[in-house]
């Protein structure tokens, strides 16, 4: 064999042996790359995944609602709202179309304290997750469309009977409330608003019998 094949042999072995190296080394490297993107994408999205968790858990303990209340606290505010709506309607009506400024006066009085009320009642329903009604039940709304059938002196005397009917009731159901309430809140609620309610009946005993 010529000298000339022999002395290329190890030349060209070296060649593909450098080759392999680099095919290899490429190889590697690329590997490596990808290890560490694959490493990078699940490192971001175990971090995602931990954010997500301590939103989700944030969250969830402010929105946590508070234990909820006895069914019979529940159904008195429900009640009290449904009560507190239809007095302030009923008031807003009576200003307007009442013939003695005397009942134009207390009417003015209900819209004001009722008013107060239901915004007390609202923020507690609030806290304590209890969805009120959002108008007044249909026996109220039957009463006021009554009332706006009236005008002068059978209005106020037809307001003023409806008055006294329904702060007897409202004097009774808070009594009761602020008294035999199972949470403390709603109990607290009955007994501030109750004086208010008292004297309402009051007033309104007071102005009946003249109309």
């Amino acid at each position: 064999m010529p000298c000339a094949v022999i002395a290329r042999y190890p030349a060209l072995e070296a060649r593909s042996i450098v080759e392999k190296r680099s095919t290899l080394e490429y190889s590697m490297s690329s590997l490596l790359r990808k290890i560490g993107i694959f490493s990078s994408c699940a490192l971001l999205g175990a971090s995602l995944a931990i954010a997500q968790e301590v939103t989700s858990t944030a969250a969830s303990s402010s929105a946590k609602p508070s234990p909820s209340v006895h069914a019979s606290d529940a159904k008195f505010l429900k009640d009290a709202a449904d009560g507190g709506m239809a007095e302030v309607e009923l008031g807003q009506l009576a200003v307007q179309k009442a013939a003695s400024p005397q009942v134009k006066q207390f009417a003015q009085r209900m819209v004001e304290d009722h008013g107060k009320a239901n915004d007390q009642l609202h923020e507690l329903a609030l806290q304590k997750s209890i969805r009120l009604p959002m108008a007044p039940s249909a026996k109220n709304r039957a009463a006021k469309t009554q009332l706006e059938k009236l005008s002068g002196d059978q209005f106020d005397q037809a307001y003023m009977a409806d008055m006294v009917a329904d702060h007897k009731k409202d004097v009774a159901d808070f009594q009761r409330e602020s008294s035999g309430a199972h949470d403390p809140d709603v109990k607290n609620f009955a007994s501030q608003t109750l004086p208010t309610l008292q004297d309402h009946l009051k007033q309104a005993e007071s102005i009946a019998p003249a109309q």
